[in-house]
């Protein structure tokens, strides 16, 4: 295997391309508490496991008579880490529709200003779109998502998809990406209409009292209301919203297969 490998370094460089942009892009993987190290190291064992298939796919095949130290060599290196990147993103979109959902009802309950750092995403995010985003990191380390990702994503995209593969089916891709766009926000407002709606008919019913009872402070009291009500849902909804979690991921992973059959069959098409 490893005279294989270094037969073939040009290939095998390639895989690592894409695997390391991909572990750089994606969710967790990404994190900043990951030595860098074990990221390049994480990127080589993958590139080491998916060499094999690699040499019979339609990866090595746009290496045929391509000079190493060319332009066309470093445009091809270009075009696999574009792929992983295109992996990453995507999985990101998948995830952020956790931290939206919790974005969606933090204002509603209270907690619109408590924003704080995450560690794993690298940005500010609400407390609540926080505490979605770890519970959905559990969620895809429980249905073991990172085997999917590096057998799914990453090993099925290195036997179907290449630079030139990719620049035939941009329109699939473009398409899936605009999608992943659009899920994001429908997945979001599924995930949290039903504390949303309930805290709509908190604000509703307590205006209604401030009308009934002006002597009350409500302002006072709503705040502490919506925050009792909010957590209470959380608690009772909570294995719903881990199965919600699951069907975005499962969801996500059969789109990105989706997309490698169909730009299979728009190459087997165009040839």
């Amino acid at each position: 295997m490893i005279r294989d490998i270094l037969a073939a370094a040009p290939l095998f460089l390639l895989l690592a391309v894409r695997a390391l942009a991909l572990i750089e892009t994606a969710p967790l993987l990404s994190s900043e508490a990951n030595p860098q190290t074990a990221r390049v190291a994480l990127a080589g064992f993958a590139a080491y496991a998916a060499f094999p298939s690699a040499q019979a796919a339609a990866l090595s095949g746009g290496l045929q008579g391509t000079d190493i130290f060319s332009l066309a060599f470093l445009l091809l290196l270009a075009g696999e880490a574009l792929i992983g990147v295109i992996l990453g993103f995507y999985i990101i979109l998948i995830f952020s529709a956790f931290s939206t959902a919790g974005q969606f009802f933090s204002l509603q309950m209270g907690f619109g200003a408590s924003e704080t750092f995450d560690p794993l995403s690298q940005i500010e995010n609400p407390l609540m779109g926080q505490f979605l985003n770890l519970a959905a990191m559990l969620v895809f380390l429980t249905l073991n998502g990172f085997t999917s990702l590096f057998q799914g994503g990453f090993w099925r995209s290195v036997q179907t998809l290449n630079t030139a593969s990719l620049a035939a089916g941009r329109e699939a891709a473009l398409g899936m990406l605009l999608s992943g766009l659009s899920r994001l926000f429908l997945d979001a407002m599924v995930i949290s209409m039903p504390i949303l709606g309930t805290l709509f008919l908190t604000s509703l019913s307590t205006g209604l009292i401030s009308k009934a009872a002006p002597q009350i402070n409500i302002l006072a009291e709503g705040f502490p209301i919506s925050i009792t009500v909010a957590f209470m849902l959380i608690a009772f909804t909570m294995p719903f919203m881990v199965e919600a979690f699951a069907q975005v991921v499962d969801s996500g992973f059969s789109t990105l297969r989706d997309l490698y059959v169909q730009i299979g069959q728009t190459i087997g098409g165009g040839t």
